[in-house]
């Protein structure tokens, strides 16, 4: 029997080593775009690397054409081998898009046009010289080149969407060399299924997508359930990609940006959980995400990281889309499962709980994007790491979409905790065209809109429920003195009856 666990112990070790190799070969690329230097016009250009965002916002302005304007312009000036244009996700202004970022320089530019792309080559590429009028200004309008002295960043902490707007989405090997999928070779290698579920509890992470239920309970629960081989019934893994809150973007912005870790947090979860089948949930609104995401599963397979004995280990796991047709009960766990099965999206009374009988009523493990996107960062980091950040009971960072009245509308990760005020007002830039606060809309149509006597409330679960609101999965709409607070609840209540 030893000698048996020790063969594959050993073929895991092996193929963890390959990964290894992947990561080394292209960690040297990925250091010029995590690594700072002055920019004088004396700089000499030896390799440098321009990031930009094509995530669904910028797309949308036209960052499509100004990469391949970047790639015209590279050509014509001879730079090929010197400069490297990369698409990447979303960077997070997205109101000041199309935005591209230039490494190792670190220099951040927005508003860009498809028009202004050769003056950027020239000025900076070729004469080492920042190009102003394309940096974002602070409060006392000063442009600011690097995004570590920009208001909008300095506040932030991501971990969620650490590799967003730092790597090409499309490209596993890029993952591989950012520490993915360690998480998942460590996991195999050092800890039992068990030991895996401890320390998602002890990091505290909790349930991104809106109730905010401990997610290590959650996989406790789904693991002691009868199943995955005791008694026949297969286990599942479900990530609900449902996003159907008013102005969230949360969720496709990281299926859209960094889709690997996802897969990556569901086959952690399924090891834990016992689970070797897995669907994700995806809004069919949703495109692009849903295209990088069959991409990046097609890469993980052909790299032996999903299907049948993933890094020539005992565990299997494999991983399907499914996509919903729009209706915004389905993103309600229950829902969502009817949809998969061909039923009615319609909710099931509860108990019993999908831990014990979910889909086709298998024990099911269900969590939504951003909870699965932190789980191989707490893995490869720890579980003590990652509780550090955030609040005594609320632990770790939390994504929101900013939209509404507010200067810097877009997607943010912060620690959970910070005030109301701040998040608005430091990263947000405040209210636009010299109007005042009025309230804040939280939690999507279940959630509740925060006034101005409110602005110092935490952002943490306990102090939203306190007043009324929740959390939710991390839309956030900014009203001005303008907005009609009555208007405000027909609307959600005309959209929640219309969504009945």
């Amino acid at each position: 029997m030893n000698k048996v666990m020790n063969e594959v112990t050993n073929k895991v070790i092996k193929n963890i080593n390959d990964l290894k190799n992947i990561k080394n070969e292209l960690q040297k690329d990925l250091n010029i775009r995590l690594e700072e230097r002055e920019l004088t016009p004396t700089t000499k250009i030896e390799h440098r690397h321009v990031l930009i965002c094509v995530g669904g916002g910028c797309l949308a302005s036209g960052s499509e054409k100004i990469k391949s304007a970047f790639e015209r312009g590279i050509r014509k000036y001879n730079l090929e081998g010197k400069v490297e244009i990369v698409g990447t996700g979303c960077m997070g202004p997205c109101s000041d898009g199309p935005v591209l970022r230039i490494a190792p320089d670190n220099v951040f530019y927005q508003n860009i046009s498809e028009n202004d792309v050769e003056e950027i080559i020239v000025k900076h590429l070729l004469e080492g010289k920042v190009v102003e009028k394309f940096l974002r200004k602070n409060l006392a309008q000063v442009p600011m080149s690097r995004p570590n002295d920009i208001e909008y960043f300095k506040l932030q902490k991501k971990i969620a969407l650490q590799n967003c707007g730092v790597i090409d989405p499309l490209s596993i090997d890029e993952y591989i060399a950012m520490d993915g999928y360690q998480a998942l070779a460590k996991s195999l290698s050092s800890y039992s299924g068990d030991k895996v579920v401890e320390e998602i509890k002890l990091s505290g992470l909790r349930g991104r997508g809106g109730g905010g239920f401990s997610t290590g309970l959650k996989w406790e629960f789904t693991r002691k359930a009868a199943g995955g081989g005791v008694d026949g019934k297969q286990k599942n893994v479900v990530c609900n990609a449902d996003e159907g809150d008013p102005g969230a973007f949360m969720d496709r912005s990281l299926l859209e940006g960094d889709p690997h870790s996802i897969i990556e947090g569901m086959a952690i979860a399924a090891y834990a959980v016992g689970a070797s089948h897995g669907y994700i949930y995806v809004r069919a609104e949703y495109p692009l995400a849903v295209e990088r995401l069959q991409k990046a599963i097609n890469d993980a397979k052909a790299y032996k990281l999903l299907g049948e004995n993933i890094l020539s280990s005992n565990f299997s796991f494999e991983l399907e889309i499914r996509m919903g047709s729009g209706a915004f009960v389905c993103g309600e766990e229950t829902a969502l499962m009817n949809s998969i099965e061909g039923k009615r999206g319609e909710p099931r009374p509860r108990p019993p709980f999908p831990a014990v009988k979910g889909l086709w009523d298998s024990p099911t493990l269900l969590n939504n994007v951003e909870t699965y996107a932190s789980v191989s960062k707490i893995i490869l980091k720890g579980s003590k790491w990652y509780a550090s950040f955030g609040t005594e009971k609320s632990k770790g960072t939390k994504v929101f979409a900013l939209a509404g009245a507010i200067k810097n509308s877009g997607l943010v990760e912060v620690p959970i905790g910070i005030s109301l005020g701040d998040l608005i007002y430091d990263i947000g830039g405040g209210i636009p065209n010299g109007k005042s606060f009025k309230a804040a809309q939280i939690g999507g149509p279940s959630g509740g809109c925060i006034p101005k006597e409110h602005l110092n409330v935490r952002l943490d679960y306990e102090s939203l429920i306190e007043l009324g609101a929740i959390m939710g999965s991390g839309g956030l709409i900014v009203m001005d003195e303008n907005s009609c607070m009555v208007d405000v609840a027909r609307f959600f209540m005309e959209f929640v009856q219309e969504e009945s």
